[in-house]
Order: C-alpha cells, then sequence, then structure tokens
C-alpha cells in the first residue's frame, strides 16, 4: 500500500508530509463507530442536524484562507474558482439546514383508521428514515463543494446517515484539513463521534464500501471506478444502493436560425464553457452540432480563432494529464475528425494541457467520436438537415445535460429538440451552457446511464432522498411514533389523502 502525497500540478512537485493508507481493521473501527452514531444522530432530531450543519458551514467559512490556499497548491484551480466553490460549499450546508426546517422532505402521510371500499383500514403513519452511515467518494475537480465538505457529506448528515468520506488521491492534504475543521465543528455542536469519519487509499475505499456497517456509497468520478465500486457491492452478502455521478458528453445543439443571429455570441459562450477549469467539469459540453451552412461556417471560425488564442489549462493530476493526451490524440486520429484549433502553448513543467477544437461530420459520428475526453476539448458536429440532426442525437449515450440554442420562432423546433434531449438528459438548458451547477431546491443533477445510474440527484435539495428509505407505523401508539407523525405537528403532511400545507390537522 503506498503512500498519497501531495503534489503541486503547475510543477509536478510533491509536498508535504505523505498520507498514509487506512489500515483494514482501521476501516472497520470507523465504519463500526459510523454505526454507533446513526441512531443518535437521529434522535437528536431535524433541529439538531439544521444547527450542525449551519455550524459547520460557519466553521468552514472562519478558515476560508487557509483552505483556499491549500486547495490552489493541490489542485492549480485558482483562488478564485475555489474562493467560489467554498462559497457554494457553506451555501449548501445552509440549504439543507434550510430542507430540514421546512421538513417536505420527509413525504410525511397519515391515513387514519376508517371504512374503506376494501373493507374497514387501519391507522397507517409513513415518512422517510435515514438509511444508516453512507461512505462518501471525493471528486478530484472539486476539492470542496463534491469532496470532504461537499453535497454527499452534507446531504447524507442532513437525512440524518453519518458520513464516511474517501480522501481523494488529488487533493489529501486539503481532505485531512477540511475533514478536522468539520469534526471540530461537529464535537462542539455536541454530535455523537462517529459522526464523520475519514479514510485514505484504494484499499481503504474498497475495504469501506464491502463494510457491512455500510449502507449507501456515493461516488463521484469515472465510469471505469463507479463499476469497480459496483463490483464489490453486488459481492457483498447485502448489496446496498450505490449513487454515482460519472460522465456524459453534455451535448449541444445550434439551430440554423440561432448561428445565423448569435453565432458569435454562442462561439464565445461554447470555448469559455469548454475550456474554463482545463475543461475538467463533468458538465463540460463535449459535443456540439453546428449546421452545414453560411451561419453555422461563420460559427466554426470564429470559434477557432478563439480556441487558437486560448491559454494552456493545468490538469489536475499526472492521470488526468496523461488521459488527456492519450484520448485528444487519438480523437484527432479518427477517420473523418479534423483538427480546427489547437490553443498554448503548453509550458513543458507540471500538468499542462493545450485546449483543443475538433470536427466531423454528424453523420460520421461513432461510438468512438463519443468518447468522454475529460479536460478542455470538444467536437463540432456539422449536420445537413434536420433528419440527419435527430439520427445523430438519437444514437448518443446518456449525459447530465442536454442543451438547445434556438430563436424565439422556432417554437416548434425546440419543443422537438427538448423532447429529444429529455430522454438523455437530467437537465436540458436552452439559450446557455451546461457548466454551472446551482445548488437550489428544483436542480437535477443526474441523468441515464452512464452519466449517473439512479434516479436521484446529487445536487439540489432533493439529493438527501438518496440516504432516506420509508417505513409505515401501522396502529402504533403516538407514544413510539416520530414527532412529525403526531396528530398535532406543525408540518407539511398528505392527511387522508390531503395535502396539508400550513396549520394543524385534527380529526
Amino acid at each position: 500500500m503506498t503512500a498519497e502525497a501531495s503534489t503541486d500540478p503547475r510543477t509536478a512537485a510533491p509536498f508535504g508530509a505523505p498520507f498514509p493508507p487506512t489500515a483494514p481493521a482501521e476501516v472497520a473501527r470507523i465504519a463500526a463507530e459510523a454505526a454507533a452514531a446513526a441512531p443518535v444522530l437521529e434522535a437528536r432530531g431535524r433541529a439538531f442536524r439544521a444547527g450542525l450543519l449551519r455550524a459547520m458551514g460557519t466553521a468552514l467559512e472562519a478558515r476560508r484562507a487557509g483552505i483556499v490556499a491549500l486547495a490552489d497548491r493541490e489542485t492549480a484551480i485558482g483562488a478564485t474558482r475555489l474562493h467560489g466553490e467554498l462559497t457554494r460549499t457553506v451555501y449548501q450546508a445552509g440549504l439543507f439546514a434550510d430542507v430540514l426546517d421546512e421538513g417536505s422532505y420527509l413525504e410525511a402521510t397519515i391515513d387514519h383508521a376508517g371504512d374503506t371500499s376494501m373493507g374497514p383500514g387501519p391507522d397507517l403513519r409513513r415518512m422517510l428514515v435515514p438509511i444508516g452511515p453512507v461512505a462518501v467518494f471525493g471528486a478530484s475537480n472539486f476539492p470542496l463543494a463534491f469532496s470532504v465538505p461537499g453535497g454527499d457529506t452534507v446531504s447524507a448528515l442532513a437525512a440524518g446517515s453519518p458520513v464516511i468520506v474517501k480522501a481523494h488521491g488529488a487533493h489529501p492534504a486539503t481532505s485531512q484539513l477540511t475533514f478536522h475543521i468539520l469534526r471540530e465543528a461537529a464535537r462542539a455542536a455536541g454530535a455523537p463521534e462517529g459522526t464523520l469519519g475519514l479514510v485514505y487509499g484504494q484499499q481503504a475505499g474498497a475495504a469501506l464500501v464491502a463494510d457491512p456497517h455500510v449502507k449507501a456509497v456515493a461516488f463521484t468520478g469515472s465510469p471505469r471506478g463507479g463499476r469497480a465500486l459496483l463490483d464489490i457491492i453486488a459481492a457483498r452478502p447485502e448489496p446496498v444502493p450505490f449513487y454515482g455521478e460519472m460522465s456524459g458528453l453534455n451535448p449541444i445543439v445550434v439551430t440554423e436560425a440561432a448561428a445565423a443571429k448569435r453565432g458569435r455570441e454562442i462561439a464565445e459562450g461554447l470555448v469559455r464553457s469548454f475550456t474554463v477549469a482545463a475543461g475538467q467539469l463533468c458538465t463540460k459540453p463535449g459535443l456540439v452540432f453546428v449546421p452545414e451552412e453560411a451561419a453555422g461556417d461563420a460559427l466554426v471560425a470564429a470559434a477557432r480563432e478563439l480556441v487558437a488564442g486560448s491559454a494552456a489549462g493545468v490538469a489536475l493530476t499526472e492521470g488526468i494529464h496523461a488521459a488527456y493526451r492519450e484520448i485528444s490524440g487519438d480523437l484527432a486520429a479518427l477517420p473523418g475528425v479534423t483538427v480546427e484549433a489547437e490553443g498554448g502553448p503548453v509550458p513543458e513543467a507540471g500538468y499542462a494541457v493545450a485546449p483543443r477544437l475538433l470536427s466531423v461530420r454528424a453523420a460520421e459520428i461513432t461510438p468512438e467520436v463519443t468518447e468522454e475526453c475529460f479536460g478542455p476539448l470538444t467536437v463540432l458536429a456539422r449536420y445537413r438537415d434536420d433528419a440527419e440532426l435527430r439520427r445523430a442525437l438519437d444514437a448518443l449515450p446518456a449525459s447530465l445535460t442536454g442543451t438547445v440554442h434556438s430563436e424565439a420562432d422556432e417554437e416548434q423546433v425546440t419543443r422537438e429538440l427538448f423532447e429529444s434531449l429529455r430522454a438523455k438528459a437530467g437537465r436540458v438548458v436552452h439559450n446557455g451552457f451546461p457548466t454551472g451547477v446551482l445548488v437550489s431546491w428544483a436542480q437535477t443533477h443526474g441523468g441515464p446511464w452512464p452519466s449517473t445510474n439512479s434516479l436521484h440527484t446529487s445536487v439540489g435539495a432533493t439529493a438527501l432522498r438518496r440516504f432516506l428509505r420509508p417505513v409505515t407505523w401501522q396502529n402504533a401508539p403516538q407514544s413510539v411514533l416520530p414527532y412529525e407523525l403526531w396528530d398535532k405537528t406543525r408540518l407539511p403532511r398528505r392527511i387522508d389523502g390531503r395535502l396539508v400545507l400550513q396549520g394543524v390537522f385534527e380529526k
């Protein structure tokens, strides 16, 4: 087992003391401690957990400067974006506290005893309860928002489930720092020991997923990594839910009218979207359909000019750097594919990567062309007519997002394109770009396989639904019921088939 060292991607030089892998016995101890904490955390109630999340957000905010400086050294993401990511991280902790206060996420439902068309019915009371300890796998490209203090962690804690995070090797020191901040905040708030745990190393991650105390797994990463974890889960005596957010092309369709009216503007937005963060975003547009006519030619020319003038970015890790160079080179060498432009220059030191713009005819798209390339590359697919476009869209794999650029007088075309993309994505964007995922009540960050393998979102208020399961109490005395199912509780509930949003229901 190899220790994980922090590395500066700008220079490829390691720094700081390495982080030894967590031994199997320690993984088992951490998982058992989380299992012991689970009923205590649930019993403390929604108000306690809301306060816990707000306290964690406050603690992170208080250490902002040090967190950003360390994360930037480990990832080369840049202080500006990392400040924004930390703001998002603190905000989403507060959002889930608000979700707890509001309470409708519980889906609390009461059917009082009485006659029905099927005969006498019992008193039935149903709500969602925590699933138990959750293993969270941090992402390489979001050291804050999708790692130790990220959305998976706070949504699981909001649900009442303790969390054990497998630190990502791309930012082990940032993982340790944020873990210590959150753990101290949890202790100060009175949370039970075991509410939050951290392990290091690939073997520790595998042992964590296999541990019988773990009741769900949340993962952000590659399909290859996701499949490996699914194999471990399948071999468990008790399989558990796996919530993987993995990959996608995030296709964009530009209509002829949109290209004619806003071609330069679309090109500028596109190049920003696929080069920001060196293209290392799961929502990066990797395939863009552009019409084969004069307005489309002008859009391509503008994109070509912008990419040629763009600077090299920095890959997060040596592995991402090598994979980008290999996959982008393979894509450029495919039959029918043309290299339209390349940015740069690329410094010799570190993990620098050059933006690349490729093109292909839509009719010549093959499965190889649709391979995801994690980095600053996109492929322009030129289509001759609507029929060719629809055939190409139908053949695409699913993604997290789909985008349509169209004009106001193209209502029918826009509607049809939205329907095509809705079948393959969890979020459909109009006249915008998919990079940037707002944390909100209505957000969906998911889609059909291979973008995700679940019907739930990993971003937004409903993300905590992943870590809950339904329980129904039949003819139970109020003394054994959760407070949320008492007769006179003030909470949004469905009572005898009627949605009661405010006030107290009294039979």
